[in-house]
């Protein structure tokens, strides 16, 4: 800043010379300037022109210092001028009034009490110049009022420039300041923006994206820069919504999915400003995080119930159960009595497992969700479950791309979730069929996701919104819980389990996991 001021100090100075050499260059007689020494007033406009001129390079290389350089050309402006003045019969040609310009321009751009040595240097060479006059007989008398007059006003002006200086320096000071202040707010202010877990979007009158976060990207599955274009492109859904709630301010957005396996995502819209074309903000809630939430308060609920229903229904059905079992000792019973009391241990039994799963649901803990390596927690789990049910080696094939999955859930609760999962594939699927674990990423949303594949008939289109609602089975033995908690289960780990259509045959459950690189809600 402080060179382009002094470049700007010179652009005046080869200008004033320019004048001067072409003053010196015109020939009339009656023409004030040089009246006294033409030669010398020649001469002077002639080096200072040149002085200016070098000037203009010098500042450009920065070389010397800039204080050097302002220094130098401030002293060849009153070098210059004063000998320009006297060439011209000193005070009285007015001359002297441009070594004023000089100061001012001096005193801007150098600090401290320059100002006033710069004042007084002109004035001494205003007097010298006067007084060289009267020695030298060119001035009939001295004109030492006139030439003191000028010095005062040396000092006013550099004494007012200062303190102009300073304030612009202070000016500049804190306008800077306020400029980082302004930046480090922006950038945090954008960091803060890019991080958060919920989608923000800012659009356009124009409907087109301006501004897009790193969650509202993930949760549009967007893989391009989305910035300057139409949020058509990026979901017809939300663009759908977004113009409805543009025509009716009191519209409910609703949620959607982009996709089978896409987030659940619940959009929210606020105008900035009450300018139509200042756009709209978007807020894009991950339904997931909303529904952890609700299921640990809607387990807390089941909790309390499932406490009264162990106390008002479990002693009533251990009593019925013991019961039955007496009776169906005794000797007397005919087969038809016996098989009654076969159906009501049965079906105690039944109740009581039903009993059980709820309450397996009302004790479990806040979910402790920790990142996984799949494949290799993988392979454990099908060791484990191969040999408690009893499977052939093999009957489990696992198939995990990429190898270094990795997935963030309650590995205790992914353990019965995928236990429940394969104990239905292997009870629906055919008696030699293999059961298919097969895992990766999935490829528009980043999303891990585990599929559980097994070789039976899959669920009956017309069946398949239904069977993860409570107590809905269509075997005779089953409690219709199983699903029922595992959903429960994948939702309170912001996953998704969903059945999702086979196109080569067979059942195919799949659990879509949290993307790993969002914090979830404990």
């Amino acid at each position: 800043m402080e060179w382009k001021q002094l470049l700007y100090l010179n652009y005046f100075r080869v200008c004033l010379a320019s004048v001067f050499v072409l003053l010196s260059l015109v020939d009339r007689p009656r023409l004030p300037t040089g009246e006294y020494g033409s030669t010398l007033f020649s001469t002077t406009s002639m080096a200072y022109a040149l002085l200016a001129v070098c000037a203009l390079f010098t500042i450009k290389w920065r070389r010397p210092g800039f204080n050097a350089q302002a220094y130098l050309q401030v002293m060849a402006d009153i070098l210059a001028i004063t000998l320009l003045m006297h060439a011209s019969g000193g005070v009285r040609s007015g001359l002297g009034m441009l070594l004023i310009i000089s100061i001012a321009g001096g005193s801007l751009i150098m600090a401290g009490r320059t100002s006033r040595l710069f004042a007084a240097i002109a004035s001494l060479a205003v007097l010298i110049e006067q007084a060289y006059s009267w020695l030298e007989g060119t001035a009939l008398s001295p004109n030492y009022t006139h030439a003191g007059l000028l010095g005062a006003s040396f000092f006013a002006t550099a004494i007012l420039a200062h303190v102009l200086a300073r304030r612009l320096r202070e000016s500049q000071a804190l306008a800077e300041r306020r400029g980082v202040d302004l930046a480090n707010m922006a950038q945090l202010t954008e960091y803060v923006i890019q991080r958060m877990q919920t989608g923000i979007l800012v659009v356009d009158d124009n409907f087109s994206i301006r501004l897009i976060n790193a969650s509202a990207t993930r949760l549009l599955e967007l893989t391009t820069r989305a910035e300057g274009r139409p949020i058509k492109q990026a979901s017809a859904e939300l663009d759908r919504q977004l113009r409805e709630w543009w025509n009716n301010d009191i519209y409910e957005p609703q949620s959607f999915r982009l996709s089978e396996s896409a987030p659940e995502v619940l959009p929210k819209f606020a105008r900035l400003g009450t300018d139509p074309s200042a756009g709209t903000l978007i807020f894009l809630e991950d339904m997931a995080a909303l529904t952890q939430q609700a299921q640990q308060l809607k387990l807390a609920s089941l909790g309390r119930l499932t406490a009264s229903i162990a106390h008002e229904v479990r002693n009533p059905l251990g009593a019925i159960s013991h019961a039955s079992q007496l009776l169906a000792e005794s000797p007397q019973l005919d087969p038809g009595d016996t098989r009654l009391t076969e159906i009501i241990q049965e079906h105690s039994a039944r109740v009581n497992a039903i009993i059980e799963n709820i309450m397996q649901l009302s004790r479990r803990g806040r979910t402790q969700p920790e990142e996984l390596m799949l494949k290799p927690w993988l392979n454990q789990f099908i060791n484990e479950f191969t040999a408690g049910e009893g499977l052939a080696p093999g009957r489990i094939r696992l198939e995990v791309t990429p190898g270094d999955t990795r997935v963030q859930m309650d590995p205790g609760q992914l353990h019965q979730v995928l236990w429940n999962l394969c104990q239905n594939g292997i009870k629906h699927g055919s008696a030699d069929g293999r059961l298919i674990l097969r895992a990766g990423i999935v490829a528009d949303s980043n999303h891990p996701y585990l599929d559980v594949i097994d070789s039976g008939p899959g669920v009956d289109p017309k069946l398949q919104q239904q069977i993860f609602e409570p107590f809905f089975t269509t075997a005779s033995d089953g409690t219709g819980m199983g699903l029922y908690i595992a959903r429960e289960l994948c939702a309170s780990n912001q996953a998704r389990l969903n059945y999702l259509a086979n196109p080569l045959g067979g059942g195919r459950f799949r659990i879509t996991f949290a993307d790993p690189r969002r914090r979830q809600v404990a």
